[in-house]
């Protein structure tokens, strides 16, 4: 251990040598905050688990180039790792893994076939070796959660800094919306944070320019990862105290306030499912909150006409967005029969003009991995599932049940987008936050599995199989 600390400090001298030699004053001192903060998560991997989830939801395409373009949020998660890798080398944690563990290692494993055959078939501009191992990276937090976070104090410290990140977030995106109403007035905001394909930023935001434009770009997108995290919002907010519980309040109030200013029908559809399921199984107070949203939406579908107009034309033939959901599905056969193995990494779906990417979760698995990959992502799911299933009543609660609770709704809001949205299976970041949460969701359904009581911290609700 004594030899390599030693070693440590020889580069740490050698960096900020380096630093001090060749850069101008300005930059000396942003390269040795940017050193500090490093040297800090290598050593403290949890505060780079803390500032990964904040990173992740705050900024989550803000990028900066260090050979190869990366996110700030996977800096962070490298920097995890290499601490995480220290600490299991002398011995100061340890791996273990279960059966949803398993079978995703597998399909990082298979994801090779594809790799290999989107090099060799697919000709397109799009660094495929980067794009794979930004993937694997972006799986890896189901495996880095169960090795670093090891009891309740410091799962809140991760749930606190994810919390903090989404309001700032909120408060940025609704703040900016009601100032202007127009999304291209946040374009600024994300130059500043150095987003990457400004080009494509400019045309997103001028087709939707009615709707609510956020650090996640498209409307969709935002609506897809406010619905992974609003149940845990909500959870949280009815048995926390204190500052925490004002946090978790004000995430859910603004977060719906937010998933209605996207306009994003597919995520709002998918709460609402979700609700009703919470409901039905007797979750505290999800019925009052379904009623509240309800009644929230009709008053907002009658003073804003951007929303009138989009409900209205959701089942439409005419909808350019149904138009183009129908042409994917039309298309989609022609692009498995090409590329029978998958695209692979190099390059997004459509590889070629003639072709359509797909709004569907798991047939953008087979489009980007084949069936064997889709499979194999099916076969996880069901794994964890099985493991996080409750069979009981949701209506007795303490913390972690409803941190639990929370965190397997959102899952399975974020799972249910996917029949409308593609956004959970290869869109980095979004999905290093959803193996986040099924790491939680599994180290909190676990440990609960082995009390056969529910723990007596406190009974916020009582029994209503008993009243």
């Amino acid at each position: 251990m004594n030899g390599i600390r030693k070693w440590f400090a020889l580069f740490s001298g050698l960096v900020f040598a380096t630093i001090l030699v060749f850069l101008s004053p300005a930059k000396m001192a942003l390269a040795i905050a940017v050193a500090t903060a490093t040297l800090v998560v290598i050593r403290s991997p949890m505060v780079g688990m803390q500032l990964f989830v904040f990173l992740a939801i705050l900024a989550p395409f803000s990028t900066f180039r260090l050979g190869i373009r990366i996110t700030l949020s996977e800096a962070a998660l490298v920097l995890t790792w290499m601490g995480v890798g220290l600490q299991l080398l002398t011995g100061r944690l340890a791996w273990r893994i279960g059966l949803t563990e398993r079978r995703v290692i597998w399909l990082m494993l298979y994801s090779l076939v594809p790799f290999v055959a989107g090099q060799i078939m697919v000709h397109a501009d799009g660094n495929g070796v980067v794009n794979w191992l930004r993937w694997l990276l972006n799986l890896s937090p189901l495996f880095l959660v169960g090795i670093l976070v090891r009891d309740a104090r410091q799962r809140e410290q991760v749930m606190v800094a994810l919390l903090l990140g989404l309001l700032a977030m909120l408060v940025l995106s609704i703040g900016y919306f009601l100032k202007d109403r127009d999304a291209n007035t946040f374009i600024p905001v994300l130059k500043a944070l150095h987003y990457a394909h400004p080009d494509a930023v400019t045309d997103i935001f001028s087709a939707n320019y009615k709707r609510m434009a956020s650090p996640w770009v498209h409307p969709n997108l935002t609506g897809g990862v406010l619905v992974l995290f609003l149940p845990m919002a909500f959870f949280l907010a009815q048995v926390k105290r204190g500052w925490v519980r004002a946090l978790a309040i004000a995430v859910a109030v603004l977060g719906a306030a937010g998933l209605l200013f996207s306009i994003s029908r597919g995520a709002i559809v998918s709460l609402a499912l979700v609700l009703l399921w919470l409901a039905w199984r007797r979750a505290p107070n999800a019925g009052r909150v379904l009623g509240v949203g309800v009644a929230l939406t009709v008053c907002l579908v009658m003073f804003y006409p951007p929303l009138q107009h989009r409900l209205a034309t959701t089942f439409s033939a005419e909808n350019a967005s149904t138009k183009i959901r129908l042409d994917e599905y039309r298309h989609f056969p022609d692009a498995v029969k090409r590329y029978p193995l998958g695209i692979g990494f190099k390059t997004d779906p459509p590889p070629d003009s003639d072709l359509l990417g797909i709004s569907n979760l798991w047939l953008n698995d087979v489009y980007k991995i084949g069936v064997p990959g889709m499979l194999l992502f099916v076969a996880a799911t069901l794994a964890w599932w099985r493991e996080v299933r409750y069979r009981g009543w949701l209506d007795r609660l303490n913390e972690a049940r409803a941190l639990r609770f929370g965190i397997q709704a959102g899952l399975l809001a974020a799972l249910l987008t996917g029949l409308f949205d593609h956004y959970y299976s290869f869109t980095m970041v979004l999905v290093a936050l959803f193996w986040t949460m099924m790491a939680f969701s599994l180290q909190l359904s676990r440990a609960d599995d082995r009390v056969p009581e529910l723990p007596a911290e406190r009974d916020f609700l009582p029994d209503r199989g008993n009243a």
